[in-house]
C-alpha cells in the first residue's frame, strides 16, 4: 500500500447528540471546528498540540486521534513509517459537544486519506462503522462525519447512519466553565423507564425530525423528553436550570449530548436574542448546523511540526 508525500488536513465540526427526545440516535454538526493535521514521515511519531485542552492532552501513541488513525491503517492493511500530527483544538471538552467524535473522526480521516486508494478501500460506511467501534455510540460520530442532521443506530452491533439537511433553525450553544463526564452522566440513567415515558419519547423524536427539517414552528414540542435530562438534571444542577429557563419562555432548549453545554434551537430570527440570555461565567456561540468533516489536501512541504 503506497502513502501520499503530501499532507492532509482535517476540519472535523463538533455535534450535539440526542437533541432532547432522540437519545443516542440524533445527532447535529455545528459549525465550529478542530482542525488536524498529519502527514507520513519516514519513521517515529511527532505531535504538536495547541488550542483548548490542549496542556491536558497526550502527546504519544494515546491520544485519542493516533489511536484512531492506527486502528484505521490496520484495517486499510499497513501502518505508515511515520507520522507528524498537528492538533489545533477548538472543540471545548467534557462538554458534550461531541470531542471525542471529532478526534475519532479526524484520526479515520487523515489516515484514509493519507493512502493512495485509502478512500476505495474504506467507503464512508466502513468509516463510520470504525468510527462507532472506537467511540462506543453512533450518535456524535455519524453527525461529525457525514453532517446535517444524524439518525444514527447499531445493526448487528455495526453503526449506520442517514442524513437530512436542517432547515429553518440556529443552534445556540451555551457553554459552562464546568465539564462533566459521558460515563458519570450514563450512571445516572435507570435501567428502565415507564413505556408511558418511552412512547413519548418515540412520538417526540418522530416530530423532531418534521421540526428540524422545515417545521420550526414545532420545535418546542418536538424537544420535550423524558428519557434522560429529568433524570441527570441532578448530576449538572446549572445546566438543567439554564434549560428549564430558557424553555419557559418558548425556547427549544436540551442538554447537549450527556452535558454540560445547554443547546438551544431558535429560528435565525431569534437567534441573538437567544444568546442575550447567557448566564454570566458562560461562554455564547451562535453557530449553523454544519456539513461533515472536510478533508483537504496540502501542497508537499506545506507542513512541518
Amino acid at each position: 500500500m503506497a502513502f501520499h508525500e503530501h499532507a492532509v488536513r482535517v476540519f472535523a465540526p463538533a455535534t450535539s447528540a440526542n437533541l432532547g427526545p432522540g437519545y443516542d440516535a440524533f445527532g447535529l454538526a455545528l459549525g465550529h471546528y478542530d482542525e488536524v493535521t498529519a502527514a507520513v514521515t519516514g519513521a517515529g511519531l511527532a505531535i504538536e498540540l495547541a488550542g483548548t485542552g490542549a496542556e491536558e492532552l497526550a502527546r504519544d501513541e494515546s491520544h485519542l486521534v493516533v489511536r484512531a488513525m492506527r486502528a484505521c491503517f490496520d484495517r486499510l492493511g499497513e501502518q505508515p513509517p511515520g507520522l507528524r500530527l498537528r492538533c489545533v483544538n477548538a472543540i471545548p471538552h467534557g462538554r458534550g459537544l461531541g470531542s471525542s467524535a471529532a478526534a475519532i473522526v479526524s484520526g479515520i480521516e487523515l489516515a484514509r486519506s493519507l493512502c493512495v486508494d485509502g478512500r476505495q478501500r474504506l467507503d464512508d460506511a466502513g468509516a463510520l462503522a470504525l468510527a462507532t467501534e472506537l467511540e462506543g455510540h453512533p450518535d456524535n460520530v455519524a453527525a461529525c462525519l457525514l453532517g446535517g442532521l444524524t439518525v444514527a443506530w447499531l445493526q448487528d452491533g455495526v453503526g449506520r447512519a442517514v442524513r437530512a439537511e436542517p432547515a429553518g433553525v440556529r443552534p445556540v450553544l451555551f457553554v459552562p466553565a464546568e465539564q462533566s463526564a459521558t460515563k458519570a452522566a450514563r450512571a445516572l440513567l435507570p435501567a428502565r423507564v415507564p413505556h408511558a415515558d418511552a412512547a413519548f419519547n418515540a412520538g417526540r423524536a418522530a416530530l423532531l425530525v418534521l421540526a428540524l427539517t422545515g417545521r420550526p414552528e414545532l420545535l418546542l414540542t418536538a424537544t420535550e423528553d423524558r428519557l434522560h435530562q429529568d433524570y441527570r438534571a441532578a448530576g449538572m444542577p446549572a445546566s438543567a436550570g439554564l434549560v428549564a429557563e430558557l424553555r419557559s419562555h418558548g425556547v427549544a432548549a436540551v442538554i447537549s449530548g450527556a452535558g454540560s453545554s445547554v443547546l438551544a434551537l431558535a429560528r435565525p430570527e431569534q437567534a441573538e436574542a437567544v444568546a442575550a440570555r447567557c448566564p454570566v461565567g458562560w461562554e455564547c456561540l451562535v453557530l449553523a448546523p454544519a456539513g461533515g468533516a472536510r478533508v483537504v489536501a496540502l501542497p508537499a512541504g506545506d507542513f512541518e511540526v
